[in-house]
């Protein structure tokens, strides 16, 4: 099996780094952790893949509030940042990644297109970051480009505990 090099320079650094990180996903179904799983010695750096597909998990989990996935929808900048904020406070990850998204090919609106993906992301007790990427392609492209963007953001974070 080839390991993502993205999640083998990140278990890589996180090793090195003696950081934990978590991840807490949506349209990714689990697939950021499963790329970080695929490497040896992952064990030493990941605490939690937590998959909140549905807005009951969300808030269940992760502590979303109903209110927001209410106002916002779960593909939304307040709810990508409050479900990344639930998973540091509910792991021992030092360092979180949350995805939510539309993967399609069904579910996008003009509002909120097939390929709409919200990213949160940041170390436990300091403030997150929040991006919106629009991905082209089919499902698994879209899912795959959003594992990347993550890997990358998770990277991002490492290389910068202290």
């Amino acid at each position: 099996m080839t390991c993502n090099p993205l999640a083998q320079q990140l278990v890589e650094k996180a090793s090195a780094a003696g950081a934990v990180v978590a991840t807490a996903e949506s349209c990714t179904g689990g697939l950021v952790a499963g790329a970080i799983t695929d490497v040896a010695g992952s064990s030493a750096v990941l605490d939690c893949g937590l998959v909140t597909y549905s807005n009951a998990a969300k808030q269940k989990l992760l502590g979303v509030p109903n209110e927001l996935l209410t106002q916002f929808g779960a593909v939304s900048r307040e709810v990508a940042e409050a479900m990344v904020q639930g998973l540091l406070q509910q792991s021992a990850a030092q360092i979180g990644v949350a995805i939510t998204g539309i993967a399609g090919p069904d579910g996008g609106t003009e509002a909120k297109p097939v390929g709409l993906v919200w990213f949160a992301w940041g170390q436990k007790n300091q403030a997150v970051q929040v991006a919106c990427e629009r991905f082209e392609g089919d499902r698994a492209a879209v899912r795959a480009e959003a594992v990347d963007y993550a890997l990358n953001r998770l990277l991002d974070s490492v290389n910068t505990v202290k």
